[in-house]
C-alpha cells in the first residue's frame, strides 16, 4: 500500500533526510514551539534559508536540489512545475496549515509526490467555535445584548424567537472534518442531528448517530443550519434563496465554513426582515461591505475569520506537522495524507 512505503530508516546510523521550510517569516515563527523545531531538526536536516520566502534566491533553489522533504506553511509562494522541476529528490510536502490549493500546483501528485496537510489540527478550533455559535445563537444572546444595550432594562422574551438547545434539530451541511467534529460535540446536546453530504454512506451515517437527509429536507426540518462544506463551483451559493425559505422562523444559520457557500444578497434580506438569526464567521465578499446592514443587526453576529488556529491554538499545527515529518522520515506513514482525488471536494 502506498502509505506503507518505507523511506528512511530513522536511527543514528542513517543520515537525515534534507528538509526545506517554506512560507512566510511570521508564520515560521508563529506555528513552531521551540519544542517542536527541536524534534524538527532531530528529524532531519533543514537546508537553504529558514523559511524560505523566495524560490529565486539561489540559496533556495541550491537547496531545492536535495530536499527531500518540503515544510510549507501561510505566505508559501506558489509550487509549480518550475518549482518542482528544481526539486527532483522532492518525496513530501507537509502543510502546518488547511488547504493546499492556493499554492500547490496538482501536478505535485502526479509526479509522485506525497502531500500532508494540518487540516485535521486545524479542525478543532473551528469546530469548538461553532458548538460555541450554536449554543448562544439559540440562547439568542446577541439579540439579548442589543436589547440590553439599548434599554438598560432588565430581559424581556417579548419579539425573541425560541430559545435553548432542549430538543432541536441541528442541520449539518458536510460531513467534513470539521462537520465531523461538530457533530460530535453537539452529540452532548438533547438535539437531532441531520446530516447533508453526497459522500456520506448510510453506514457512515448510522456510524456517526446522525440521520442522511437531504438539503431541502435538512432546511424544512432545521432549527439549525451550519456549512461544513468546501467552496467549490457546485457548493458555491449552495443556500440561497429557496434554501433560506424553507428554513423556519427564528432558525440559526451558522458559517464557520466559507462566505460563497451562501448568497449573501438573499441572505441579507432574510437577516434585516428578522425572520433569521445568523453567526458569520465567514462572508462574501470577506470583509463585507462598509455600508452593509448585517453589521448593526441585533440577529446577527459576524467575526473577521477567527474560527481556525489563532493565537496558542496555532502550534497545534506545527506540533501536527512534525508528527507527520517524524513518522514519515521513520515509517513512511502520512496519518494525514492528502489524495489527490480528494482535491475536488476538499477546502
Amino acid at each position: 500500500m502506498q502509505n506503507e512505503r518505507i523511506v528512511v530508516d530513522h536511527n543514528p546510523q542513517t543520515p537525515r533526510p534534507a528538509a526545506v521550510v517554506v512560507m512566510t517569516e511570521g508564520s515560521f515563527l508563529e506555528v513552531f514551539s521551540e519544542d517542536a523545531l527541536a524534534r524538527l531538526r532531530n528529524t532531519v536536516e533543514i537546508v537553504g534559508p529558514l523559511p524560505i520566502t523566495d524560490f529565486a534566491v539561489p540559496e533556495a533553489r541550491a537547496a531545492l536540489r536535495e530536499a527531500r522533504v518540503m515544510l510549507t506553511g501561510w505566505g508559501a509562494p506558489r509550487i509549480d512545475a518550475r518549482v518542482l522541476d528544481l526539486s527532483p529528490q522532492l518525496e513530501a510536502v507537509v502543510h502546518t496549515a488547511g488547504t493546499v490549493k492556493t499554492f500547490l500546483d496538482a501536478e505535485a501528485f502526479g509526479r509522485g509526490i506525497r502531500v500532508s496537510t494540518a487540516a485535521a489540527a486545524n479542525a478543532t478550533p473551528v469546530a469548538e467555535f461553532t458548538f460555541a455559535a450554536i449554543v448562544f445563537g439559540l440562547k439568542r444572546a446577541s439579540r439579548f445584548a442589543h436589547q440590553l444595550h439599548t434599554t438598560r432594562r432588565h430581559r424581556t422574551v417579548d419579539g425573541i424567537p425560541p430559545i435553548g438547545t432542549n430538543g432541536v434539530t441541528i442541520g449539518i451541511l458536510g460531513a467534513s472534518r470539521v462537520g465531523r467534529e461538530v457533530i460530535a460535540l453537539v452529540s452532548r446536546l438533547d438535539a437531532r442531528i441531520l446530516v447533508c453530504d453526497p459522500y456520506l454512506t448510510a453506514a457512515e451515517a448510522a456510524r456517526l448517530g446522525v440521520e442522511a437527509v437531504s438539503l431541502s429536507e435538512m432546511c424544512r426540518r432545521s432549527d439549525v443550519l451550519t456549512l461544513h462544506a468546501p467552496s467549490t463551483p457546485d457548493t458555491r451559493r449552495i443556500i440561497g434563496a429557496r434554501e433560506l425559505a424553507l428554513l423556519h422562523d427564528g432558525a440559526l444559520i451558522v458559517n464557520t465554513a466559507r462566505g460563497a457557500l451562501i448568497d449573501t444578497e438573499a441572505l441579507s434580506a432574510e437577516l434585516v426582515g428578522g425572520r433569521l438569526d445568523a453567526y458569520l464567521d465567514v462572508t462574501d465578499p470577506e470583509p463585507l461591505p462598509a455600508d452593509s446592514p448585517l453589521y448593526s443587526l441585533p440577529n446577527v453576529v459576524i467575526t473577521p475569520h477567527i474560527a481556525g488556529a489563532l493565537g496558542n491554538e496555532i502550534h497545534r499545527l506545527g506540533d501536527s506537522a512534525v508528527r507527520e515529518v517524524e513518522q514519515y522520515v521513520g515509517r513512511g506513514i502520512l496519518a494525514h495524507e492528502l489524495r489527490a482525488d480528494e482535491l475536488a471536494y476538499t477546502a
